[in-house]
């Protein structure tokens, strides 16, 4: 998987960017191995938001994007916050999209 990362120095030090949704601050770097900070709650929210922009989703098709970065039961938690505040909606599919 760390091959598909793209790698940008900026001001606010090294992020690793895995699609346009998600980018997220590296913690360590070897020759073998790239270590990411996963995403707190605010930043998964927000990642959930712009995955969910691109059309609906279920938490399985959201668990494959983030896999390694988040559990399937963060992804629920968050959506549920996303659903209770109006921001999100499920359909009978158990397919979430933007309301």
């Amino acid at each position: 998987m760390v091959s598909d990362w793209a790698r940008v120095t900026g001001l606010g030090g090294d992020k690793l960017v895995y699609n346009r949704n998600i980018v997220l601050d590296k913690l360590y770097e070897d020759d073998e191995v790239v270590v990411v900070i996963a995403p707190n709650e605010v930043q998964l929210r927000d990642i959930l938001i712009r995955l969910l922009s691109e059309g609906p989703k279920t938490v399985k098709e959201l668990h494959a994007v983030l896999s390694g970065l988040a559990s399937e039961d963060k992804i629920r938690r968050a959506l549920a916050e996303l659903v209770e505040e109006g921001i999100v909606v499920s359909d009978k599919d158990g397919r979430y999209y933007i309301a």
